[in-house]
């Protein structure tokens, strides 16, 4: 199979390699590969919104001789191309120290419904994405032999505007994909590979796509092509749907259309990594490969548990994907035989046990067809042993067979270039090398302050001037109201302590919690000293109307005068606004319903670059909190309601109020507020080795991966 390569004439030969560049994420973690084409055109580079496919097509080509003929920008060219091959052209990395046998050759599979890579892809919806997508970045710089499967989402996840009353609303952006740094698979006579998903009636069709995340291949599949009916057209046009049979489908797409797709394509993989449950049929391709075979359905089974990891992401049942028994026979009642299995025996693989009329669940189907489990926080792993012990009736809660494994963030990816710089500086250059190190971390100590202090108020002036940018777009292209114009951050002050709040609005997140009691909260922004402002972004799912709801209640408190101008919404949170606000708010607030958040992994990212979190004792908190890098407050019990959320309120109003923003406002006669930042250095060394992706990947080696390779055969 070839892979279409764009080709960019105009562009002479001396720097030719930038378009092959183009098309290889790796570009999105190297911050001087980027500006090879931020050179080139910092208006276009903007204007692309940092996508460098869609810039070199619309370059004049005059502006490429200029650059061949300028030996700056040819030294810089030639030596990004040159670490660029080098580190495509590396065999082994770090796992070729850990594993030798011939197991070691056939990659292995990752399965995700969502990968968060790179605004000029959206094919994520959230932090499930983000996780999939840092985790595809550090396996390649850890020459890990992975391959990815996933879906072409041609329609993204939404896109949010927000209306003058405050609700959110919809907006359809198809993306490009000949813009876009991903290309087409072509078959052997040179049109697009398009492959057939086994045993659906009607056929389904997907075409196959590929992106090149550094070393790690990444193939996804779309069904909006003329081989399909226009109902399953719109398998893959978008993330999550509320209709129940069309996720069925994108489902059954997704796992066993991809594990076709990877056999079409001659990719042979030794274990299989599912993150989360929406691949989980993929397993059945497995099982119904080796029953053809001429084995049984247990010896197949036994052999795909031993050779598969699951990691599961939700901490509450009702958050697991479940279909009617009667939708499942419509699609597989010609499937379960080839498996030598009867209706009956092939449901029991997804009931709960002490659920067994509602359906069949997905993720009971996972940790039924897979050995090796793990939730992605230690509590997470608490409450997943408690939700599925019935799996095990026979274990005690404590020995449930699923572990933990933290998540992480990929630390390349979510530094800023600016700190970054800094960290080089007093970290030593080839720091990033060794970032799991807590040693090398130590050394943020030696950062004076100033300097420490001086790059983070830059970001946040850049933060907030980018705030301002979009709504003055906004303004000047869709007319909007003077008071969105308020609403959306526009009298935002960087002296002024700023707290950030950006994640998907849904209820149990609970994004108003800090509104409980208005005239606490009033009192604290309005301070004629010591003023606190805060800033919201995050979408509501669009069949969320809760949390919809939420986030209209957020966005009016934004517009009301008795405010300040101190709270803002920023609207159509994506990857890039990310990126700006965990580097460039003073505080990152979390304050979901414990033990909703499983992981969460945004507090890190803003950790990572001196942005201390304050957030309810959940998820990583619980582990990563050390009572100097940031701020815990209520109580970790599972407990909902009024009451809680009043209790809660008040723990957060008392520690703005007595130890926040006093520490935050108490500056030395140097202008230093030295006790800020000292909490911001342990934040930064507590949280960057810990919470990596680094540390992360190699645990899921050390823990399952190569235990799992010594089962292939």
């Amino acid at each position: 199979m070839a892979s279409e390569r764009d080709s960019f004439p105009q562009i002479p030969e001396q720097i030719g390699g930038i378009g092959e560049l183009a098309y290889n994420l790796w570009w999105s973690w190297h911050p001087a590969a980027r500006m090879l084409y931020k050179i080139l055109s910092r208006p276009e580079w903007k204007e692309s919104v940092h996508n460098p496919v869609k810039m070199l097509r619309e370059l004049p080509g005059e502006v490429f001789q200029a650059a061949a003929n300028d030996p700056e920008y040819v030294s810089h060219y030639s030596a990004i191309m040159n670490r660029f091959r080098s580190d495509m052209g590396e065999k082994g990395g770090w796992f070729s120290t850990q594993i030798t046998g011939s197991s070691s050759l056939l990659p292995i599979a990752y399965f995700s419904a969502e990968y968060g890579l790179h605004r000029s892809l959206p094919f994520y919806a959230g932090g499930l994405g983000f996780l999939a997508g840092d985790y595809l970045k550090e396996c390649s710089d850890l020459g890990l032999p992975l391959v990815a499967v996933g879906f072409m989402y041609p329609e993204g996840y939404i896109l949010q505007t927000i209306r003058e009353d405050g609700w959110q609303q919809t907006v359809d952006d198809v993306l490009d994909r000949d813009s876009a740094p991903i290309t087409r698979v072509l078959s052997d006579d040179g049109v697009q590979l398009v492959i057939e998903v086994p045993f659906m009636k009607p056929s389904i069709h997907v075409a196959v796509w590929k992106v090149m995340v550094g070393r790690i291949p990444l193939y996804l599949m779309d069904t909006d092509i003329k081989e399909n009916d226009p109902w399953n057209r719109s398998i893959s046009s978008r993330l999550y749907s509320g209709d129940t049979e069309l996720r069925l489908r994108q489902e059954i797409v997704l796992g066993i259309g991809g594990s076709e797709m990877l056999n079409v394509l001659g990719i042979r993989h030794s274990i299989a990594h599912l993150n989360d449950g929406h691949a989980a049929f993929a397993l059945l391709e497995r099982i119904r490969e080796r029953v053809a075979g001429g084995i049984s359905f247990t010896e197949a089974l036994e052999y795909i548990r031993s050779t598969t990891i699951f990691t599961t992401h939700t901490p509450v049942p009702a958050g697991n994907d479940i279909f009617p028994f009667p939708l499942m026979e419509k699609y597989f009642n010609a499937y379960f035989p080839l498996l030598g299995l009867d209706r009956d025996a092939f449901f029991r693989l997804g009931i709960r046990p002490e659920e067994p009329a509602s359906g069949f669940n997905m993720t009971a189907f996972a940790l039924r067809l897979s050995r090796y489990h793990n939730a992605v926080s230690r509590r997470h792993g608490e409450v997943s042993r408690r939700m599925w012990k019935s799996l095990w009736p026979d274990l005690p809660e404590k020995e449930v067979p699923i572990g933990h494994i933290t998540n992480g963030v990929h630390v390349p990816t979510w530094i800023e270039p600016k700190m970054e710089r800094l960290l080089d500086k007093y970290l030593g250059r080839d720091w990033q090398a060794d970032h799991d190190d807590p040693a090398r971390w130590g050394l943020v100590d030696t950062i004076p302050d100033e300097e420490l202090w001086q790059t983070h108020y830059w970001l946040k002036v850049k933060l907030l001037n980018r705030i301002c940018e979009r709504t003055r777009l906004a303004w000047a292209s869709r007319k909007i109201s003077p008071s969105v114009v308020m609403a959306e951050g526009t009298l935002l002050d960087p002296l002024h302590l700023t707290l950030g709040f950006s994640r998907r609005f849904a209820s149990y997140k609970r994004a108003d919690l800090i509104f409980t009691d208005l005239e606490r909260l009033k009192e604290m922004i309005n301070d004629r000293w010591n003023p606190i402002q805060i800033i919201f972004a995050g979408k509501a799912h669009p069949v969320d109307d809760a949390g919809k709801r939420i986030l209209q209640r957020v966005f009016n408190y934004a517009k009301d005068p008795e405010m300040g101008g101190r709270i803002a919404f920023v609207e159509n949170y994506d990857e890039q606004l990310a990126q700006y606000l965990v580097h460039g708010v003073d505080v990152w607030l979390n304050n979901p319903l414990p033990p909703m958040e499983a992981c969460g992994t945004s507090g890190m990212k803003a950790s990572l670059n001196g942005v201390p979190q304050m957030s309810i004792p959940d998820g990583w908190w619980i582990e990563g909190y050390n009572s100097r890098n940031g701020w815990s407050f209520g109580e970790q019990e599972e407990k909902a309601g009024e009451d809680r959320d009043k209790a809660d309120a008040g723990a957060m109003y008392d520690l703005l109020k007595k130890k926040i923003i006093p520490l935050y406002y108490t500056v030395d006669d140097d202008g230093i507020p030295h006790g800020w930042v000292k909490v911001m250095k342990e934040a930064m060394k507590s949280v960057g080795p810990a919470f990596s992706t680094r540390r992360m990947v190699k645990e899921y080696f050390r823990t399952f991966y190569r235990e799992a390779l010594n089962n292939v055969r």
